[in-house]
């Protein structure tokens, strides 16, 4: 039996769509053990497919299927402290799980470009499925076959503190909000705050990323889908926060805050309940630089 330990992933950045993601210190456990049979269980009380339907034992299979082996069965166990459906990458978690524990099981046949470029077929792109397995700070991009990837490891004075609804975004409903098109204008918009957010973070520029989180592809049709978003904004400025983005296809908020802010994740709390907004509540978080791992 091995047990694994995968990250939560805040993806896009801001203006990175489906290109920047990184690894959060936020985690789920997967124990995976060979059988004759398929048999699924979750350590907690969250609910989850039991059957062939579940996209651990589904990234598991293909695995195996892409080795040549045939998966009789598995024993899987799951422990979910990401949430679901909150833009946190708990599906990419999942994928990553099933592939990193097959692989494991056969004696890793496969690279970690290879795991890469796997969980970003299943998955359809690496800007969550990246970073969960690799850890930091994660820019690629997936020509549809292969993942080019860049792997930073992140060491800041930075806190990311993530701002969690009591509701659900599924990834398709935030996906089909998309335009088809966009101006030439907006992709240069997006393409200088991408690059301007990787080098601030990086070098300590922290005073840019309130610039480089700015975005004209998705945070604004996808705000319309998140009741209150731009309020949550507003408050995590108002309280000090360098930037604040949807994490992912949402609808978390992620707030980039400096360490000294110690009072930060309380003041929010706080103001969030005045508002109304007690449905939200705050998770004080670091970037993980290890990604997935064997515990």
């Amino acid at each position: 039996m091995i047990k694994i330990r995968i990250p939560a992933t805040s993806a896009n950045l801001g203006a990175g769509f489906d290109a920047l993601g990184l690894a959060l210190s936020y985690y789920n456990y997967v124990e995976l053990e060979e059988s004759d049979t398929l048999k699924i269980k979750s350590a907690d009380s969250v609910e989850i497919p039991t059957d062939e339907s579940n996209l651990v034992y589904i990234s598991a299979r293909d695995l195996f299927e892409v080795c040549g082996k045939k998966l009789s069965g598995l024993k899987i166990t799951q422990t979910n402290s990401i949430p679901m459906a909150r833009g946190l990458g708990s599906s990419s978690a999942c994928i990553v799980a099933g592939l990193v524990g097959a692989n494991t099981l056969l004696g890793n046949p496969l690279t970690t470009d290879d795991l890469v470029n796997l969980s970003a077929q299943i998955e359809g792109h690496p800007d969550n499925t990246a970073p969960a397995l690799l850890g930091g700070i994660v820019t690629a991009v997936f020509d549809g076959r292969q993942v080019h990837w860049v792997k930073q490891e992140v060491f800041t004075k930075l806190k990311f503190v993530a701002v969690i609804p009591d509701f659900e975004l599924k990834t398709e409903k935030a996906r089909a909000c998309l335009p088809k098109e966009i101006s030439h204008k907006d992709a240069v918009y997006n393409l200088s705050r991408a690059a301007l957010f990787s080098a601030s973070l990086l070098t300590g520029k922290f005073e840019n990323l309130r610039t480089a989180v700015h975005d004209k592809l998705h945070q604004p049709y996808r705000m319309e889908l998140i009741p209150n978003c731009r309020e949550v904004f507003d408050i995590a400025y108002n309280h000090g926060a360098y930037g604040a983005y949807i994490s992912g296809a949402g609808p978390t908020v992620m707030a980039i805050v400096d360490e000294s802010n110690v009072y930060f994740s309380g003041k929010m709390q706080f103001s969030l309940e005045n508002a109304g907004l007690g449905g939200w509540k705050v998770k004080e978080l670091s970037i993980d630089n290890s990604g997935t791992a064997l515990v």
